[in-house]
């Protein structure tokens, strides 16, 4: 696509990576964040913003091993206007089979003069300067005037003319804080697309903070008027209220197209899934009501709503939960189900995994299918996340046992497998989970506070598997751990433990400056 404005097909650009973990608590180890760019490569995301590689070697390393796994994506890394951010960016892409260097600077009067004490001019030419510099390394560069929604019209028409004379294959215009409206933000982009003399040599894309919780429809009001990529993110993770959300941008241009008619690559029977991978590795649960993913979506309570449903599905229902890869719930396998059937159960879930993962997973399914009367798709999926997110820990949940009740106190029998050596403690506590917490203090000492403890069911029923989240934070450092069992005494001492282990491996994050573009 050679402009903004010639072809009805919109790049769809994840930044779950980068502005998704900037989310307070959202981080995201190596492995997991490979395990997310897979998935998004499958569903056919266009280019994924793997991180800011200056920010810290943690972040330089990730978007290495993106840039070398994924192969139909374009990846990118987030750069300032600083040479050397640009040539930190350029380093961690060279694995990439095709890159984008994003580089930004900030616009907007508020801005030049408090955060970055720049006369106009002088940002001026940064824009040429930075883009200049990162087109030696690709061809593909991205440039942003971050708090683009609050830069005057004149200066920034006269940024992004230079960005894109200086080789600035995409214009984004960010939002920064989620102030802009629709009708404001439309505009916005018309103004850029009519004024800016060589428009047609760049693509148009929109990066919207939903402060307002307008970022999906900021975003569709940019792509009307002639904005061709959208930024988004999995469940709209972000920075404060976040980003677009990715599923909302989706089905709203699939649902819509007699007013919205434009394409994406998107598979979207992937977003549940994504949607699922997403809020277990960072912690962050679905609201219920969240549009798209949330567990009510497409339940209908109503009686008057359930007569029209049953009469015909379109009467309450604008999309159908297959179209996001949402199947109904029902009961799959039992303790009688063998190996071959639980592993062809999985495939159809979405999940290959290699063969000890899977004798694992299935020993573990076998327990569940002794206390679970009924084993829904819902636990499975609990269950492997569970198992696949602890994979390489070091520190191992054993065994609990644990005696709590009115009348004190409440003590926790503990045994955890450290580095290969089994070791237990009984501890006291105020309550249950605070003596089993206490315990794996005393197994594992550190200096760990905690921040979030946060319960989910996954299914309906007193025998449901609860899933459990916990945050730690550790001189400045803050992880989220996640265990899954029907006891929520041991989903508590799993997620603990593995917020442990992530802990012990998180590698020093210093961002320098502000990330948000």
């Amino acid at each position: 696509m050679s402009g903004s404005t010639e072809s009805n097909q919109v790049v769809i650009f994840d930044t779950t990576l980068r502005d998704g973990e900037q989310s307070p608590g959202a981080s995201m180890n190596l492995e997991e964040k490979l395990k997310i760019s897979e998935l998004l490569e499958e569903m056919g995301v266009d280019v994924i913003e793997a991180g800011f590689p200056i920010a810290s070697n943690g972040d330089f390393e990730s978007v290495t091993e993106v840039a070398k796994l994924v192969k139909d994506a374009v990846v990118c890394g987030l750069a300032r206007s600083a040479r050397g951010d640009i040539e930190r960016a350029a380093e961690a892409l060279k694995p990439a089979a095709q890159a984008r260097i994003h580089t930004f600077i900030s616009t907007s009067p508020l801005h030049m003069k408090f955060k970055l004490q720049m006369e106009p001019d002088d940002v001026y030419q940064a824009v040429i300067d930075s883009v200049s510099y990162a087109r030696n390394f690709t061809d593909n560069v991205e440039w942003s005037p971050e708090d683009g929604s609050r830069t005057e019209h004149d200066f920034l028409c006269r940024c992004v003319e230079a960005a894109i004379n200086a080789g600035a294959t995409t214009i984004n215009i960010p939002d920064t804080v989620g102030y802009a409206l629709p009708d404001e933000f439309g505009a916005l982009i018309a103004m850029l697309v009519e004024r800016v003399p060589n428009s047609d040599k760049a693509i148009y894309s929109t990066h919207c903070h939903n402060d307002l919780g307008l970022a999906v429809a900021n975003s569709l009001a940019g792509v009307v008027n002639g904005a061709r990529q959208i930024e988004c993110t999995i469940n709209g993770l972000g920075e404060r209220a976040g980003n677009a959300a990715l599923e909302e941008v989706i089905m709203s241009l699939r649902t819509r197209q007699d007013q919205l008619p434009y394409s994406t690559s998107i598979d979207t029977e992937c977003i549940t899934r994504a949607s699922k991978l997403v809020s277990t590795i960072t912690g962050f649960t679905v609201q219920p009501n969240k549009a798209i993913v949330g567990a009510n979506a497409f339940a209908h309570e109503s009686g008057i709503h359930q007569d029209g449903m049953l009469k015909h599905a379109q009467t309450y229902e604008i999309m159908t939960p297959e179209s996001v890869g949402l199947t109904q719930s029902k009961l799959v396998m039992g303790k009688h189900s063998g190996r071959h059937a639980f592993r062809i159960k999985l495939n159809e879930l979405g999940y290959e995994l290699g063969e000890n993962a899977i004798q694992e997973a299935f020993r573990r399914f076998k327990d569940l299918a002794d206390k679970k009367k009924e084993v829904y798709d819902e636990d499975l999926v609990a269950l492997v996340d569970d198992e696949v997110l602890r994979a390489n820990d070091t520190i191992k949940f054993e065994s609990l046992m644990v005696v709590c009740g009115s009348k004190g106190p409440q003590t926790a029998d503990l045994e955890l497998d450290v580095d290969g050596q089994i070791c237990s403690v009984k501890a006291e506590g105020d309550g249950p989970v605070d003596a089993t917490f206490n315990a794996i203090k005393v197994l594992v000492p550190h200096e760990a506070r905690l921040q979030l403890y946060q319960v989910n069911a996954v299914t309906e029923g007193t025998d449901a598997q609860a899933e459990v989240t916990v945050r730690l934070e550790e001189g400045g450092k803050s992880v989220n751990g996640q265990g899954a069992d029907t006891d929520t005494l041991v989903a508590s001492a799993r997620a603990y433990v593995n917020a442990l282990n992530k802990l012990m491996v998180k590698r020093e994050k210093t961002a320098p400056g502000a990330l948000s573009a």
